[in-house]
């Protein structure tokens, strides 16, 4: 089996990567990346000298590499993407060009030379959930609610118009919030953790009512090889961690995991467009493929914490560099806070 995989510099790419590496030992992987803010080739260094791994610099736009590599693919999995919501909100047009002008010159090549290609989405595109509403499904009907989540809604519809239309072999995962070893410290669990291991606050947004189902990297990288390898073309399949907690909740074991207090949180402006709840019933998938999470959010943030405190080397670099240190600030500036 030889497979594309895009974006695998990235946090959940390369814990694909790796799990491909780990459990089909004889695949041969080519990861195409264009290397953005968020992808870096330190994520890939406990994997760069396999043998049956290759790193091609380059952007999923750029449609005749796109069309050289999947024509020597056997199947694409489809990881790049523009990801963070505040970003989204500062400036939608990167969001367009990776995330739909990119998923449509991927598509128009698997239709092409007729190869298998697996769509990886977020549970966003479902927009938000009250508090006694039912879990997403399946069958939840498009509500995106600010500018990142309407790109991979696009995306996806775009995919799964391939299928209707022109028979593409495609399908579709829809996922909660990741998190686990090489989260960008961009996202809550890993500027928190960063933060603390710096002796500065938790950042909450709002009251920290929020609520997500958090599910490790790792049990979403085993969901989309059972999806590649057993998944029914023109299908969706949801993932979701089993762990529905708020924030607040969420930032509190994990200040109990490190060992410290309350007065570590600072709570901040609630950013635009904020999406309350998200919850996913993956009862689908369960049934069909086999699959399940296995990781408790306990045990899956203890062993973030012991790779963060281990890895400073990994981000570091990343928070000092100036590009990240203006980011940041502008979020500081933004909420009229000063830490």
């Amino acid at each position: 089996m030889k497979i594309l995989v895009t974006g695998g510099c990235g946090f959940i790419g390369s814990n694909f990567i790796r799990a491909v590496l780990t459990d089909r030992p004889d695949w041969d992987i080519v990861n195409l990346d264009a290397l953005t803010y968020a992808g870096n080739l330190t994520t890939t260094l406990d994997f760069q000298t396999y043998p049956h791994y290759r790193f091609v610099y380059g952007s999923v736009t750029d449609r005749e590499l796109v069309n050289t590599l999947v024509q020597n693919s056997d199947a694409v999995v489809h990881f790049a993407a523009e990801t963070h919501v505040d970003r989204s909100i500062n400036d939608i047009e990167p969001f367009i060009m990776t995330n739909i002008l990119g998923t449509s010159r991927l598509v128009d090549a698997c239709r092409k030379y007729n190869k298998r290609f697996h769509h990886v989405s977020t549970d966003e595109v479902f927009g938000s959930l009250g508090p006694m509403d039912p879990k997403f499904n399946e069958a939840t009907p498009y509500r995106p609610l600010n500018p990142y989540s309407a790109t991979k809604a696009a995306a996806d519809h775009i995919v799964r118009a391939a299928v209707h239309t022109h028979q593409v072999r495609a399908t579709i995962s829809n996922c909660t919030n990741n998190y686990g070893p090489y989260l960008y410290p961009e996202k809550f669990l890993s500027i928190a953790i960063t933060n603390l291991l710096e002796g500065r606050p938790m950042i909450v947004h709002g009251d920290g009512s929020q609520v997500r189902d958090w599910i490790h990297a790792t049990d979403h990288a085993r969901g989309v090889l059972s999806i590649l390898e057993r998944g029914l073309i023109g299908e969706t399949y949801l993932m979701g961690g089993g762990c529905e907690f708020s924030i607040l909740q969420t930032a509190k074991l994990l200040l109990q995991l490190m060992g410290l207090n309350d007065n570590m949180l600072v709570f901040v402006n609630d950013r635009p467009g904020q999406d309350m709840r998200y919850a996913i019933d993956y009862g689908k998938i369960q049934r069909e493929l086999g699959w399940q999470p296995e990781t408790s959010l306990e045990n899956g943030l203890r062993d973030m914490i012991a790779w963060y405190r281990n890895n400073p080397q990994w981000w570091k670099p990343i928070k000092q560099s100036a590009g990240y240190a203006e980011w940041y600030h502008k979020q500081v500036e933004r909420n009229g806070k000063s830490f």
